[in-house]
């Protein structure tokens, strides 16, 4: 797991500094909640996010009570963001992340989302997604969360060829997901199925049948992320030992190129660089991160940001997190204590690379009033090489002019971005 960045000490109350307004107090303006579970009943090779096992947690941290420690780290944003001047305006979204939150039984999941709706309130057509593993859910389970203002289930599928599953240390049964599909479905929730690709060992024809069995479910929304093997997972150490071969870029392209040909003849066109879905069922959580909204990570680890309104410091916003092992995170909320473990003020200057960054992987483009001079000047090249929409570009049709990403852009999205911002 990566370490967490040093940055500067959070009180131990968790008060923002004072000049501090969350735009999320405007009026119309998205807040989001995201909840962190961070436990798995095996850990997968690949993985390096903050989770953990039973037999790595030992003692002291235990998923009985976890909802009872998340709630106070909610009641503690809730007083924290009242403080800063954060208004009554409700929730749009909340995203259990993990981890498997479905570890945890679904009254527990319940228990955190009418906190969260105790301390805010949810908007009438809020977003609540859960996180699942298919072999973590239940058709009762599954009513259970519908029944309590979850909207939709986002399945860690990520393939349907056995032997990708075993290299990837996935448990489900890759049969298994139809059922869950349609056990969601049958309890009133929208369904996103995720899929990874560029396994060590995995064909072109592998990758195909898995898109292809995620389509024949009917599923309103996949994401297709390529395999990032991080420093320090056990699938590092077997590729550094040449038990596992990493596929090239070549592969990784051909293959995204494949699941791009494949959902969008099925009707799920792209919205951002790795998520597709048919129109009104796009991820509005994720975009809201995309878009530099507001919103508070709650759990070990969980990251929060709040855009500032006014600035003192020549800041833009604050990022915090919070301390990574349970133990350390329930002690401290245990104790009165925020579980932050350090927090960064972003200058404009940072905020605007961010803002860059991720707001070029939207299909709806970056406006190019938003780059600085030299930005706009890169537009012209990054279209003649064909990595950004010209017609965009140029506002045709009397539209406002955009960097909009190509296919091809798509593939080199981070280039784009170093050109964008110089």
């Amino acid at each position: 797991m990566p370490a967490l960045p040093p940055g500067v000490p959070v009180p131990d109350d968790g008060a923002l500094p004072g000049w501090v307004r969350p735009s999320s107090a405007e009026p119309g303006r998205p807040f989001g909640v995201y909840v962190h579970v961070p436990f798995c009943s095996v850990r997968c090779g690949y993985c390096d996010f903050n989770t953990y096992t039973a037999a790595e947690l030992g003692g002291g941290a235990n998923q009985a009570a976890y909802a009872g420690t998340a709630l106070r780290e909610v009641e503690l944003a809730q007083r924290v963001l009242a403080g800063a001047g954060r208004g009554p305006a409700a929730v749009s979204t909340v995203f259990f992340g993990g981890g498997t939150p479905t570890m945890l039984p679904a009254h527990d999941l319940a228990r955190v989302l009418d906190g969260i709706r105790d301390a805010w309130g949810l908007a009438d057509d809020a977003e609540v997604t859960t996180e699942a593993n298919p072999d973590s859910v239940t058709p009762e389970s599954l009513r259970v969360l519908a029944d309590a203002g979850f909207t939709r289930v986002s399945f860690g599928m990520q393939s349907a060829v056995p032997h990708v599953l075993a290299t990837l240390e996935r448990t489900h049964d890759p049969a298994r997901i139809p059922d869950v599909v349609r056990w969601a479905r049958d309890a009133g929730l929208d369904v996103s199925l995720d899929l990874i690709y560029g396994t060590p060992g995995e064909s072109l024809a592998d990758w195909r049948a898995s898109v292809e069995t995620a389509l024949a479910t009917g599923v309103d929304h996949v994401s297709a992320y390529a395999l990032v093997v991080e420093q320090g997972t056990k699938m590092a150490a077997q590729v550094r030992r040449g038990e596992l071969t990493l596929p090239d870029e070549d592969d990784q392209a051909a293959k995204y190129e494949l699941a791009d040909d494949l959902l969008t003849a099925a009707g799920l066109h792209w919205y951002e660089v790795s998520n597709w879905s048919r129109p009104g069922h796009e991820c509005r959580h994720n975009i809201g991160y995309w878009r530099g909204d507001d919103w508070w990570g709650v759990g070990p680890g969980a990251h929060s940001y709040v855009a500032a309104g006014t600035s003192e410091a020549d800041a833009a916003g604050v990022r915090w997190w919070n301390v990574k092992h349970p133990r350390a995170y329930a002690t401290r909320l245990e104790a009165g204590h925020s579980p932050g473990a350090g927090r960064e003020l972003l200058t404009a200057q940072e905020a605007h690379l961010e803002r860059v960054m991720l707001g070029v992987r939207l299909r709806d483009g970056l406006d190019l009033g938003v780059l600085t001079p030299s930005g706009r000047t890169a537009v012209a090249g990054l279209v003649a090489r064909g990595l950004l929409d010209g017609p965009a570009a140029v506002g045709a049709g009397g539209a406002p002019a955009r960097a909009r990403l190509t296919r091809r852009g798509r593939l080199l999205a981070d280039a784009v971005v170093r050109d964008l911002t110089s």
